[in-house]
């Protein structure tokens, strides 16, 4: 078993530096659809570069990443050669789909433990080497599921930072999995103080705190709440300690909130904004960021409270599908935790839908980009077109896991069963 998810991690390696060593680097990392205004390497290069001469990065509208960040940029671009950056990326990637592997882990085994409790009712045993194969399958699909998802590979190929965030969303999910107050915080802190959306997590890492000891409960959803506060409070400090300023504030958070960079990227934003009236512009960037940011937190924690992992999934997709400035390497992050529902995936039914649009967008997203800036044969409706097809497609997917668990949970409360003989029946059609 070893030997197979160790040749996974190799393979996925070597792919990665391969196409970072080949000629498609350069165009990959100038995809819109790859680097955006927030997590292009260009600009933490640029940042960098300016820090270093005494100048503000911030004063401009180029540089986007937090003090911290562009504090361990800085020491990684001044130490480390182009080879070594490469390795970091890629150890990076490889350390992410790890501590994702550990979360399907965790997950399983908390699924497995909660199949044996609803089979007690039905007076039905499972055996254990079925339950450790599951629980294996599960880390083992969903470390692939990183590790060879193509958005991924291009988001690391491409030099992104996204990268460094995905990191430290596999940091939070497994850290919330194993009930890691400290873990959890810093990481859900981290994320916040870069990007805002993550706040949400602390919704799923709340629930996994409550249920971890019954009689201790209250004390630690306060204890959490209160390290959190302090360890964002902290990372605000050392950030103003870092710049002297609190401009970095207005260039990352309110970069983010007010959307003033239009260029064109996978989201919704970039078309909206630029056709939409000067004085309406307010308004309907308040209604976007309520919709990705506030208004399904809490009837998605109502309805999903007895799960917190698909909770946590499901504000990572919505933050994927919504977010001012999203890429395909959040996308991919969110997609490969796909096969912890693979026990789910027999009431679905839009799979076929859902990777159709997603195969002829990823097609089709390059393509009327050549013809719209290279060969001027199309325009922005062509782009934006593809572009909302993206979106649709994801909400597609989010809806149907969605709709799936309340299938699952109608089967298992009314007993419903699509076993037959030991084997899983099937529908045919004569």
């Amino acid at each position: 078993m070893m030997t197979q998810w160790l040749s996974n991690f190799i393979l996925a390696g070597t792919i990665r530096f391969l196409l970072m060593n080949s000629e498609y680097q350069k165009m990959i990392s100038n995809c819109v659809e790859v680097s955006t205004a927030l997590n292009s390497w260009k600009r933490v290069t640029e940042g960098v570069y300016l820090y270093n001469f005494g100048i503000d990065p911030y004063t401009g509208d180029l540089f986007h990443e937090t003090p911290i960040g562009l504090y361990v940029f800085n020491f990684v671009q001044q130490h480390f050669s182009q080879w070594i950056l490469f390795c970091l990326f890629i150890f990076t990637d490889l350390l992410t789909a790890l501590f994702l592997g550990l979360t399907a882990e965790q997950y399983a085994t908390e699924l497995v433990s909660k199949k044996k409790e609803e089979e007690k009712s039905y007076n039905e045993t499972t055996g254990t080497d079925n339950d450790t194969s599951i629980i294996y399958t599960s880390m083992m699909y969903v470390s692939a599921g990183y590790l060879f998802n193509p958005y991924i590979v291009l988001n690391c190929v491409g030099h992104t930072t996204t990268v460094f965030t995905n990191l430290l969303y596999s940091i939070a999910l497994v850290s919330m999995t194993k009930c890691s107050i400290f873990w959890s915080c810093l990481s859900i802190a981290l994320l916040t103080l870069q990007g805002l959306y993550p706040v949400s997590l602390l919704v799923p890492a709340i629930i996994y705190i409550a249920r971890s000891n019954n009689i201790k409960r209250k004390s630690n959803i306060v204890k959490f709440i209160i390290i959190f506060i302090s360890m964002l409070t902290a990372l605000f400090c050392i950030s103003y300690y870092i710049m002297g300023s609190w401009s970095f504030i207005w260039s990352t958070i309110g970069f983010i909130l007010t959307v003033p960079d239009l260029r064109p990227n996978v989201g919704l934003y970039w078309y909206f904004f630029t056709e939409v009236f000067e004085h309406f512009r307010w308004l309907f960037i308040a209604s976007f960021q309520i919709n990705v940011s506030l208004l399904y937190i809490v009837p998605l924690a109502l309805r999903l409270r007895h799960d917190p992992m698909l909770l946590a999934f499901s504000y990572l997709a919505i933050t994927a599908i919504f977010k001012s400035y999203p890429c395909i390497g959040d996308v991919g992050f969110y997609m490969s935790l796909l096969p912890l529902w693979k026990h789910l995936f027999q009431y679905t039914q839009q799979g076929f839908i859902v990777g159709c649009f997603m195969l002829f967008c990823t097609i089709f997203a390059p393509t009327v980009w050549y013809q719209w800036i290279y060969s001027r044969s199309a325009n922005a409706n062509f782009y934006f077109g593809v572009t909302l097809a993206f979106a649709i497609a994801q909400i597609f997917l989010l809806t149907d896991i969605l709709f799936s668990t309340v299938k699952h949970d109608f089967a298992v409360r009314h007993g419903i069963n699509k076993d037959i003989s030991g084997t899983t029946a099937k529908l045919l059609l004569e």
